[in-house]
């Protein structure tokens, strides 16, 4: 990889990880950071990934917020356009690279579910709705660990769409 696509990379990683403990929100601050470091911006996509953090509304029980940001991202680059709509297969990119990014996400980590993670990392789950949990949370670590995963996730993100973009360059050769 070239010296200007392994800075975008650790630029993906950065800005996430400093947007996650300045901000939270982990689902906004992957793509923030995704997005940013390719030089895109869009308010809209950015609002709509607000309800992920905490794997859905603080609860816990969905996947992890920072995976949901980079799907977002992946989706916004190579998802289906609304005037394709009808077309099934224009969809398949995107879901194809969201696959590989939850596989290598759950290859590390071994579940994509938020409770799942912070029982594993912290021995148990942060309700952050609940007085003195948030406390709790950054006593424990959690902004420390879940920054540096949202990191992570950010940077294979980026990796996942520079390895799509070379693939569709090579095609239309």
């Amino acid at each position: 990889m070239d010296k200007a696509r392994q800075e975008i990379l650790e630029q993906a990683f950065s800005l996430t990880k400093k947007y996650e403990m300045e901000n939270g929100d982990c689902a906004q601050c992957v793509l923030a950071g995704v997005l940013e470091a390719l030089g895109i911006e869009n308010n809209d996509v950015f609002r709509a990934a607000t309800g992920f953090a905490d794997g859905i509304g603080l609860t816990g029980d969905g996947h992890c917020g920072a995976l949901s940001g980079g799907v977002m991202a992946i989706s916004y680059l190579f998802g289906r356009k609304r005037e394709e709509f009808a077309r099934r297969g224009k969809m398949m990119k995107a879901l194809l690279l969201s696959r590989e990014l939850q596989g290598r996400f759950k290859q590390k980590y071994s579940t994509c579910r938020c409770h799942d993670l912070q029982t594993k990392f912290y021995g148990r789950f942060f309700n952050l709705l609940e007085p003195g949990e948030m406390e709790a949370a950054v006593k424990a670590g959690v902004l420390e660990t879940c920054s540096t995963l949202a990191g992570e996730v950010a940077r294979l993100t980026v990796e996942l769409i520079f390895q799509q973009q070379d693939k569709d360059a090579a095609k239309a050769l």
